[in-house]
């Protein structure tokens, strides 16, 4: 094989003859330039991937740093939950106050009559039951148990109102029937003298009589027949010791005759209180206790109110 050279100047041309030796000398240097070269540069790449390879020391310092991070999430996690449930707790121990204001209440009704309590135990928990459910059982999230606990709040409300107002109607009409004229002055006894004229006991001339009496034991108890407020508690001429009750509305019960008073002016007396004891004092004939029923100061017949109690 021959190369020919051309030289710039004046066109010279050099040959030179390349025999089989002096080939495969050349293309065993250009082997050899060639595999040095990606010697070279592996090793290059092998040092730059070790260079970029974090050493055992600062693994370790990332996962450090990366679980104090998890662990810094995870408290501020258990923080949110301590809130709800300390939030959820409020709100529980509210309505547990609630519940036992309701109890009290109903419990109220059952005292007054208004509800039977063989039909309503408020002191015992309410009987629930049933076939279990299919399915896998699950605890409440506490989105469920949020939104559970804010619907028992919204019936708690509701019932709330409804009490309140059963207690105001309960009230207003124990107030009337407190306040009802009705029933006898005594727990024992009998008439022993009507409403309207009659004989006079100490003259035998025709009287009008106020009021009813009403004999029995000295020393038996006389009771007011509804609430109210005493108004007189003394003596007074004809009726020695006597009690007058306003009952309110314009009527006013007195009781007569009395042995000994039980009650001052001013007091607050309950249908069937003891007010006084039967006695003989003022202008009387033997034990017993004068009744009268006054209507905006005019009297009237008291056997119509003692009826009443009968109806």
């Amino acid at each position: 094989m021959n190369i020919i050279l051309v030289g710039k100047r004046h066109g010279q041309s050099r040959v030179v003859a390349l025999n089989g030796a002096l080939v495969a000398g050349l293309v065993a240097v250009a082997l050899a330039l060639l595999v040095a070269a990606g010697w070279t540069g592996y090793q290059v790449a092998v040092s730059k991937a070790e260079a970029a390879e974090p050493t055992p020391s600062e693994l370790v310092a990332h996962w450090q740093a990366r679980l104090a991070e998890q662990k810094s999430e995870l408290a501020s996690v258990e923080q949110q939950v301590q809130q709800q449930v300390d939030a959820l707790t409020l709100r529980l121990g509210q309505m547990q106050g609630r519940l036992l204001r309701l109890d009290a209440l109903g419990q109220r009704f059952v005292e007054s009559g208004l509800v039977a309590s063989e039909e309503f135990n408020f002191n015992e928990p309410a009987a629930v039951g049933g076939p279990e459910g299919e399915g896998e059982r699950e605890s409440f999230t506490a989105p469920a148990l949020t939104a559970m606990i804010k619907r028992l709040e919204s019936q708690l409300a509701d019932r709330e109102q409804q009490l309140r107002l059963l207690d105001k109607l309960a009230s207003r009409q124990k107030l009337e029937d407190e306040m009802f004229v009705e029933g006898r002055p005594i727990t024992w006894g009998w008439l022993s003298s009507k409403y309207g004229y009659r004989s006079d006991p100490f003259t035998g001339k025709r009287t009008w009589h106020d009021g009813v009496d009403l004999a029995g034991k000295e020393g038996s108890d006389i009771i007011s027949v509804a609430g109210g407020v005493v108004t007189w508690a003394g003596e007074r001429y004809g009726y020695g010791n006597l009690v007058e009750i306003d009952h309110g509305d314009g009527l006013v019960t007195r009781y007569g005759h009395c042995k000994t008073i039980k009650v001052n002016v001013g007091d607050v007396v309950q249908k069937g209180q003891v007010v006084a004891l039967m006695g003989s004092t003022g202008r009387s004939t033997g034990p017993h206790v004068h009744f009268e029923v006054l209507s905006n100061g005019r009297s009237k017949d008291p056997v119509k109110y003692i009826a009443r109690s009968s109806n």
